[in-house]
């Protein structure tokens, strides 16, 4: 059985598919949200990671670009995004994040991560 996740949400336009999600910390998240304003955002969040998705929080997930994080959110500073996200996204409870995810920032190469024991063949 998966571990069950705690995320914020947040649907720019709530007829578009596309969100953006932080992980959190339940009670945390619920403290600050509730206007604990002395606890730090590293306590509130799992990562300062932010994680996007293009068909919903069901889909794959993956790696905003800088640019969509200035489009979206006017900035493409990770605590300031998150700070947004956690102000104006819903939470919800999921059974886990895939660890398949993609990136639209990769420098180099395929970022794809493959956990089935081959070792560093094929990457």
């Amino acid at each position: 059985m998966a571990k069950s996740t705690t995320q914020v949400i947040y649907k720019p336009d709530p007829q578009a598919t596309e969100e953006f999600l932080v992980i959190v910390n339940p009670e945390e998240f619920k403290k600050w949200k509730d206007g604990d304003t002395t606890i730090p955002l590293s306590q509130v969040v799992d990562s300062f990671q932010v994680f996007h998705s293009t068909t919903g929080h069901q889909g794959l997930l993956g790696q905003p670009s800088k640019q969509q994080l200035e489009t979206v959110f006017e900035t493409s500073k990770d605590d300031e995004v998150v700070k947004i996200i956690l102000e104006k996204g819903k939470v919800q409870n999921a059974e886990s994040i895939h660890s398949t995810f993609s990136t639209t920032n990769a420098g180099r190469g395929s970022i794809g991560v493959d956990s089935r024991g081959k070792g560093t063949h094929g990457i």
